[in-house]
């Protein structure tokens, strides 16, 4: 044994690799390592048993209290990996960097992040549920729980004297990280232990399960060759750095392991230098059911004065600030970032953002820098190694090309425009969007398209980096077409992620209450948009939504009625007093993870013995249900006074809390006390 770190155990020794195993798991090699030469040692499907990665020997390991840092060596590549194995808050990040040192070159198609093995024989797949979340855009976090045995099914291992050549998979396409499954899941066993992860990658991830005759390995892994079309060339001297991930091992069950994910998500935002400061402030945008992208001076003027009389503090124009409106669609425009005089009074944008700031209130613009219309200028004047290629050509997607961020001619054009958006214009807030998905990647300066589309990730990791060091005041949000690219690569480094480009209030509250899972609570944008022909309990609806991550308001707050203007003062008054409380919360769910279709949602976001309780009724009928766990219930929002609390019974039970609803929709802001063991 070498070390214990986070209820992960690290052994290895001269006989075999270094391995790693939760508990009384097996043990499994903790990386593996496949390249163009060589892939697995016996054949399977799975991404375990390479050949390089079973040659591996440690040649050093140092250990403290809150690290483990171990390099291991193969003797015919002469490839060195370092390891390094770091308590995040409460859960383990798992990082490792390949190195070359031989003078024949090393192509790796594939490294696995983290290989753990998880139980014993080959059964120990069949005591497992696994647990992962579906998503696209409009319908996010949909998270699901079912046994692992309906993925890997018994197989008999011990009559056949082998391990199993199958697996079960998870992974992600393109750039749009979460555009289809999030990179965090669980496994969860019948004793209520389990093991959550993440992967922190917003270029190409990939999550491998498979049964063998010592017991279940899960690998987590960055971009492959199979999956991503990734390989990466390493000569004498070079390094490559693997996706990191984090791993919670938790006896208490799954939501101690996502509490210790949400701890670990806190530790690499400190780490990354992003602290939202004491404020979180409240942001409207004038996108969402509003002006959806054709801003003017004349549509702008009465957003901002109902914005400000509400007590909004920062103001963000969406997309359309840079487009002639005689042009209609200008989709295939984008590039230039320069503002359509034609949509603004003789005051310019400057004006509009005058009034903003005259208001009070910050200002923000949105904007989507990684992208160039193929009718903007800027496509022909950036060299043609700037943009994204493939087979020789430029990649091409919905009439737009793709900028690559490690070429310093797309790096100077985008930082020529966040400065004098910031300089000019006095905005301390970037709405950055991200809609579309250029495929595998690009070919430039790199050994197969994946690898581009990594390099090209992290040099905008490096880059927010930058803006930030340059501008410390700006708050940038991580839109991504909804919640496409809402991976912890970025995540780390932004302040705000929208949950959804989710109009329909009615279908945004499983989208909002899951979120927590994989966004922390304090960087959920979760939009609230009333509308003048919503009912006053609907407006306390969409309200709700928005109270239960970062209120993000939109709507034509000034076309409301008395009682809906009213609930949003409230909804922003009860902000207020709760935001400093969210970068401390754990989320949990007292009701389990909402499926898309339930007509009862709930959220928990926990702390120091007290909880916010977020609770919405879809059912067209009154409804009556039980909160477990929890007593002495204060309704927060609606406040009594309010004619949207009407109809709503509250009372503490034996067995937690009681509501009984009214027809139609209903949601209500609780806070009570944990009856917890």
């Amino acid at each position: 044994m070498i070390a214990r770190i986070g209820g992960l155990a690290i052994a290895g020794g001269s006989e075999g690799p270094v391995t790693l195993a939760v508990a009384d798991g097996h043990p499994a090699a903790l990386v593996e390592i496949f390249t163009a030469a060589e892939q697995r040692a016996r054949t399977s499907q799975a991404y375990v048993r390479s050949a390089l990665g079973s040659r591996l020997r440690l040649t050093r390991a140092d250990v403290d209290a809150d690290a483990v840092t171990l390099v291991q060596r193969d003797a015919l590549t002469g490839l060195e990996v370092t390891s390094v194995l770091a308590l995040s808050g409460t859960a383990v990040r798992v990082q490792h960097t390949l190195r070359g040192t031989a003078a024949e070159q090393v192509v790796v198609t594939a490294v696995s992040s983290a290989t753990v093995g998880i139980g014993s024989g080959p059964h120990a797949g069949e005591e497992y549920d696994l647990l992962t979340a579906r998503s696209e855009w409009l319908a996010e976090n949909r998270w699901h729980r079912r046994a692992l045995a309906d993925e890997l099914p018994p197989l008999s291992l011990p009559i056949h004297a082998q391990d199993g050549r199958g697996h079960a998979t998870l992974t992600s396409h393109g750039a749009w990280s979460t555009g289809e499954h999030l990179p965090v899941g669980a496994l969860v066993h019948r004793d209520g232990s389990a093991l959550a992860w993440q992967i922190e990658s917003g270029a190409g991830w990939h999550v491998d399960l498979s049964q063998g005759l010592e017991g279940l390995t899960l690998s987590l892994l960055g971009p492959t060759d199979l999956e991503h079309q990734f390989a990466h060339v390493l000569g004498q001297g070079d390094e490559f750095t693997a996706v990191p991930v984090a791993l919670a091992a938790s006896a208490q069950g799954l939501e101690r392991a996502i509490a210790s994910l949400t701890s670990h998500r806190r530790a690499i935002r400190r780490a990354a230098r992003q602290v939202d400061g004491p404020d979180l402030p409240i942001v409207y945008n004038d996108f969402m059911n509003t002006l959806m992208g054709q801003p003017s001076s004349e549509a702008l003027r009465p957003l901002i004065t109902a914005a400000a009389e509400v007590g909004v503090e920062v103001f963000c124009i969406d997309a359309g600030w840079f487009a002639d409106p005689a042009i209609g669609d200008w989709w295939d425009t984008v590039g230039e970032w320069q503002e359509a005089a034609s949509r603004f009074d003789e005051h310019g944008l400057r004006g509009i953002i005058d009034q903003i700031h005259a208001r009070g209130m910050r200002s923000g613009l949105w904007l989507e820098p990684e992208v160039v219309g193929v009718t903007s200028t800027v496509a022909q004047t950036l060299p043609d190694e700037a943009f994204f290629h493939r087979f020789g050509v430029r990649v091409r997607e919905h009439d737009r090309y793709h900028l690559d961020f490690r070429h310093p001619a797309a790096r100077a054009h985008v930082d020529e425009t966040v400065d004098r958006l910031v300089r000019d214009y006095g905005v301390s807030f970037l709405k950055l969007d991200y809609n579309i998905n250029p495929g595998a990647g690009t070919e430039w300066q790199a050994g197969a398209a994946g690898d581009g589309l990594l390099g090209h990730i992290r040099a905008v990791g490096d880059w927010l980096d930058d803006v930030q060091r340059r501008h410390p005041g700006l708050l940038i949000e991580n839109c991504a077409s909804g919640a496409m690219r809402a991976d912890y690569a970025l995540l780390s480094r932004t302040h705000l992620q929208s949950t959804t480009d989710q109009q329909d209030f009615r279908l945004y509250p499983p989208i909002a209450a899951s979120a927590p899972a994989s966004i922390l609570p304090e960087q959920a944008g979760n939009w609230a948009y009333p509308a003048v022909g919503m009912t006053d309990a609907e407006t306390a609806f969409t309200l709700v939504t928005g109270l239960s991550g970062r209120l993000y308001l939109s709507g034509f707050l000034g076309e409301l009625r008395a009682s809906q203007r009213a609930l949003v003062t409230e909804a922003i008054a009860l902000h207020s007093q709760l935001r400093d409380g969210l970068a401390t919360t754990e989320p949990f769910w007292p009701l389990g993870l909402p499926a898309w279709d339930d007509d009862v949602v709930c959220l928990g976001l926990r702390d120091q013995g007290q909880a916010l309780l977020f609770v919405w009724d879809r059912s067209e009928e009154p409804n009556s249900f039980t909160i477990p766990g929890a007593g002495g219930a204060e309704t927060l929002f609606p406040a009594h006074a309010s004619p949207a609390a009407d109809g709503w019974a509250v009372e503490s039970i034996d067995a937690g809390i009681r509501i009984a609803t009214t027809a139609g929709l209903g949601a209500r802001v609780l806070r009570v006390r944990e009856d917890r063991a």
